[in-house]
């Protein structure tokens, strides 16, 4: 019996361990061929594409290829957005991009020679 334990012990010292990871989770995934949920933002600009274009060719009676133009932009918008702001960009790329197009710069100190512009009196 000592000879049976002994030997299940030394096996059950080169078996291989079992560790959890979250490997699996740093992807939100593809849909579409777009990162995460950016599919979502399509889906709505193509369901107001369509509702646009069914209130102004039904209800406002407009021409189809007249009423087809203005309805192509909300999904065209939607693309756009995802496309250059959201697609392949880090977190938070498109928020920190309008805020700096809207609000400017950040306040902070100034590093000599980055960002500065140089007039004739600098020069000797």
């Amino acid at each position: 019996m000592s000879a049976r334990s002994n030997k299940m012990n030394n096996g059950s010292t080169h078996e291989l361990r079992f560790t959890e990871t979250n490997s699996a989770d740093d992807s939100a995934g593809k849909t579409w061929g777009l990162e995460g949920n950016l599919f979502w933002f399509i889906v709505g600009g193509a369901f107001a594409s369509v509702v646009m274009l069914l209130l102004l060719f039904s209800v406002s009676h407009w021409p189809l290829l007249s009423a087809l133009v203005p309805s192509l932009a909300p999904i065209g918008l939607a693309l756009l957005y995802v496309l250059a702001f959201r697609q392949g960009k880090p977190a938070g790329y498109d928020t920190d991009l309008f805020e700096l197009w809207l609000k400017g710069r950040g306040f902070g100190p100034e590093i000599p020679g980055v960002g500065a512009r140089s007039t004739s009196d600098d020069h000797v």
